[in-house]
């Protein structure tokens, strides 16, 4: 037993020190994409034209970090979710994080919304990460769209 733990924290310090090591471009998860030189407004501009052709309508904003849109759910969405009197949307919030040399990464938050927009009854429930990587087409589109459009 005695020679059992210390190996164990090795093992656990080689892990725990990989995780550390990972450079921030490739820490975005499931889904992320990084937009060469280009600034906020211009990920904002594009996001703005890319997610309304997927139906999703502007949320709520957190100018510079983050910007929402939201799509209210289908019928499955409504079974699974829903309830007597109440609607349910899906939130994506598109998190736009700063790297070096004017680059963004971009990555996703998925949440279920009840109420979506009404205030002091709007619910939110973060959904699995895994829901992230089905933006990855849409955040593509926006980063042929936003690249290169310089700093602000």
């Amino acid at each position: 037993m005695k020679r059992l733990l210390p190996l164990l924290a090795i093992c656990a310090l080689v892990l725990f020190a990989g995780c550390l090591a990972v450079p921030v471009e490739k820490s975005g998860g499931p889904g992320s994409v990084v937009v060469p030189n280009t600034n906020v407004n211009a990920i904002i501009a594009a996001a703005n034209d890319v997610f309304p052709q997927y139906g999703y309508s502007t949320g709520p904003v957190n100018y510079p970090d983050s910007i929402s849109f939201d799509k209210k759910s289908g019928a499955f969405g409504k079974i699974l979710y829903g309830s007597y009197g109440t609607t349910t949307s899906v939130r994506v919030k598109l998190v736009m994080v700063p790297l070096s040399g004017n680059s963004y990464q971009l990555r996703t938050k998925v949440y279920r919304v009840t109420d979506a927009g009404q205030a002091g009854f709007e619910d939110s429930r973060a959904m699995m990460g895994l829901w992230s990587g089905e933006f990855k087409p849409l955040l593509q589109k926006i980063s042929a769209e936003a690249a290169n459009a310089g700093p602000m």
